[in-house]
């Protein structure tokens, strides 16, 4: 859990921040457990409910109790998700031009029929951990390239998908900064239908999909080419997210 640091919010206004202070009364008071959390996660759970104090205070304390329950040791040790880290879908891997850290998903190295829903859940925490410890002290958000090259109905998961953005949404508000969907066959968009009546304004609008022409060219004009990994035209070699360094 994030420790009480900088307080000083850059990039709000006296409206946010009064609204952060409000917050931070309306929980502390609810949780004790609350003091422990920086102005900076309130403001992420203000800011995915439009800064609507009431509606972020149940969020947030939801998430309070969630964490306490999925993850009871404070982190996600990698024996507790063995099964999906051998399938070597997830890398992380460099920073974009603002900072944030990369992600690089490939879904077609997901099985449904080979995936038990509380390892994956698990899997999603480690990763999204994983990725808010590699930020720097400036930055909240990360930069997810899903590359859905061979991705086929045996890769589909939907049940799977909706918890993972379930997490992503609820537990872990505007930590994504933007999603890039890369490969995408005509089937999956079948799928996508489906998922994005579950995402919210604020999410949807950071989903992102590229067509192959306009893959290098789009991609390096948010990552710079040393940061960029080597499948897409950069210079970084991708590391699988359990072998990545903070």
């Amino acid at each position: 859990m994030e420790l009480e640091g900088n307080q000083q919010l850059p990039g709000s206004d006296d409206v946010e921040k009064k609204k952060v202070a409000s917050l931070r009364a309306l929980v502390e008071g609810q949780v004790p457990a609350a003091k422990e959390v920086d102005d900076l996660m309130l403001r992420r759970f203000l800011r995915a409910r439009n800064l609507d104090v009431e509606k972020a205070s149940a969020l947030f304390l939801k998430y309070l109790e969630w964490r306490c329950t999925a993850v009871p040791n404070g982190f996600i040790s990698e024996t507790e998700i063995k099964n999906e880290l051998s399938h070597k879908e997830v890398f992380t891997q460099g920073f974009d031009k603002l900072g944030r850290p990369i992600v690089v998903y490939h879904p077609a190295k997901h099985f449904c029929s080979n995936r038990e829903m509380d390892e994956l859940k698990r899997f999603v925490v480690y990763i999204l951990d994983k990725l808010c410890a590699r930020m720097p002290t400036d930055q909240e958000k990360f930069t997810c390239i899903a590359d859905l090259n061979g991705w086929g109905y045996s890769n589909c998961d939907i049940r799977g998908y909706l918890a993972s953005l379930d997490i992503l949404q609820n537990r872990y508000p505007e930590r994504l900064g933007k999603a890039y969907l890369i490969h995408v066959p005509y089937i999956f968009m079948k799928v996508w239908k489906i998922l994005y009546q579950f995402l919210d304004k604020n999410t949807k609008e950071k989903f992102i999909f590229i067509e192959n022409k306009d893959l290098k060219a789009t991609l390096l004009e948010e990552i710079d080419e040393s940061q960029l990994p080597e499948i897409y035209g950069g210079k970084l070699p991708l590391v699988p997210v359990e072998e990545s360094t903070i």
